[in-house]
């Protein structure tokens, strides 16, 4: 039996250390979707990207992180976004949900983007979103085994959410080899309030500052390499950077290697059927403490491309 309770205990300490450092990583270090397919879907990150195709599509991920551990973050997304037909402009829309144990959020996001001519090999576009965000704790999922008799029992049988607007702002510069693009997100930095004791449950959204940018090779014919780079920042805690290689065979099938700074190595394939419907797939290998408890991250990328309206 106490064998028993010793297992327990050092279970339970390993969970409330990844519950621990999965919160502290969204607080601190990044409240924002994160994606190692990015680069198939960089409108979820930068508005202005609404528009700068000549035709609508429809991008899906799905997330699922560190695999083995229980409760471990899991994001879903769904983005559609394109150009008006007339105008330089464009909209798009996209739904995501994180979830991380007992905590999750929600939120939706309209866009709006211009763009016009800068010379005759770039063109520039700016795009600003807004929406609203939705941000949950369902304190009845947490145990702590036999501690949990000694807690307030009104706050671990209830779940208390919190809804909060949101905007987002981007300039993306392109050229059928190069882009580059800054976007600033979580513009309001609100404060939200998830725990029952208001005054130490106050969480206040930062904003994030996202530069990207990368280059098209094209090797001969049948191949091309893409070089691209992701800078990250939140107000109050350092950098943060991935750098990424794909090389594509015939414009439908490729390949990839990504490097997230202290976090994870990430290989990527993918293929665009018929120049219609993209599927891709991730899987990231952490060199963090958590490699030992769990067997990586796999992510789906999804897609479908419309008929060219311009």
């Amino acid at each position: 039996m106490k064998t028993i309770i010793l297992h327990m205990r050092k279970t339970l300490i390993v969970m409330l250390g990844v519950l621990g450092f999965s919160w502290t990583q969204q607080l601190q270090a990044q409240q924002i979707p994160q994606f190692t397919q990015y680069m198939f879907n960089n409108y979820i990150s930068n508005p202005a990207i609404a528009g700068t195709y000549n035709y609508f599509q429809i991008r899906m991920n799905e997330r699922i992180q560190w695999v083995g551990i229980d409760d471990a973050p899991q994001t879903t997304s769904i983005s559609l976004f394109g150009p008006l037909s007339k105008k330089d402009m464009g909209w798009g829309s996209y739904l995501f949900m994180d979830v991380t144990g007992p905590t999750s959020r929600m939120g939706f996001m309209g866009s709006y983007a211009y763009n016009m001519s800068l010379n005759e090999d770039f063109r520039i576009s700016g795009g600003i979103s807004f929406g609203v965000l939705q941000y949950k704790v369902d304190y009845s999922k947490l145990t702590l085994g036999e501690n949990q008799s000694t807690q307030d029992p009104v706050i671990f049988n209830t779940a208390q959410s919190a809804f909060t607007p949101d905007a987002s702002v981007g300039v993306y510069i392109y050229h059928s080899l190069y882009y580059f693009g800054v976007s600033a997100n979580q513009l309001f930095g609100q404060k939200l309030n998830l725990y029952y004791n208001p005054t130490n449950g106050v969480n206040r959204l930062k904003q994030h500052i996202l530069i990207s940018g990368g280059y098209r090779y094209i090797v001969n014919r049948y191949y091309d390499i893409e070089p691209g780079l992701l800078l990250k920042y939140m107000f109050g805690s350092p950098f943060q950077f991935e750098i990424n290689t794909k090389v594509t065979y015939r414009g439908q099938m490729w390949g990839g290697l990504s490097y997230r700074f202290r976090d994870a190595f990430s290989i990527l394939i993918g293929y665009n059927y018929k120049k219609r419907y993209i599927f891709g797939y991730s899987y990231d290998y952490s060199y963090t403490g958590l490699r030992k408890y769990q067997t990586g991250t796999h992510e789906i990328m999804i897609g479908y491309l419309f008929d060219k309206i311009k």
